[in-house]
């Protein structure tokens, strides 16, 4: 891809993540990308176009994948503070907004298959504690509930500080996964 395509790329993605795919437009994608309007659509056929090629670089995606799950220790509180910090670490407030801008009905069957970061975190937080099951170290639950609800509550909190930051959170991350933590760990032991 050529640096001009890129520029354009990278300057709809920023107005998409800031405004919304509905807002955005040509105009302003190639004012920011600072090129003409011709330019773009010489590059590329439309808005649409040009959005679902940013989706689709790496860059713009919050890169969860199964393999950053596993560093694990098998001792579950570590563990767990592990997964629910690798997963907050990458769903950055960019990453969030973008997301929700990456939604809009013009584009979401395109895009849907694109959104995988809920399903790495759940597949593989569900197998790992099948694992720790099958070695005995946990009494056997119904896992994929459990994960659902960890995968809500690290969800909530990213979502939250992304869209409110400190106005709405006063807990610090760090804060937040330990005492996350603390919650899942007694509900699979009792």
């Amino acid at each position: 891809m050529d640096e001009t395509s890129q520029k354009i790329i990278d300057a709809a993605m920023i107005l998409v993540r800031d405004k919304g795919y509905v807002a955005t437009t040509t105009k302003e994608i190639a004012r920011v990308a600072g090129v003409n309007e011709c330019t773009l659509f010489r590059k590329f056929d439309s808005k649409k176009d040009i959005v679902l090629q940013g989706a689709n670089q790496a860059g713009w995606r919050a890169n969860v994948t199964p393999e950053i799950f596993e560093k694990v220790e098998w001792d579950l509180e570590t563990d767990l503070e592990m997964f629910m910090r690798a997963y907050i670490d990458r769903m950055t407030p960019d990453f969030v907004n973008l997301s929700i801008g990456l939604r809009a009905p013009q584009l979401y069957e395109e895009t849907k298959p694109l959104m995988k970061v809920p399903q790495a975190f759940l597949v593989s937080l569900t197998d790992y504690l099948d694992k720790m099951c099958t070695m005995g170290k946990i009494p056997e639950k119904d896992f994929k509930t459990l994960v659902l609800t960890a995968f809500s509550t690290i969800f909530g909190y990213a979502f939250l500080n992304a869209s409110f930051g400190k106005d709405l959170i006063n807990v610090g991350k760090d804060e937040y996964i330990k005492e996350s933590v603390q919650m899942l760990v007694k509900g699979i032991y009792q």
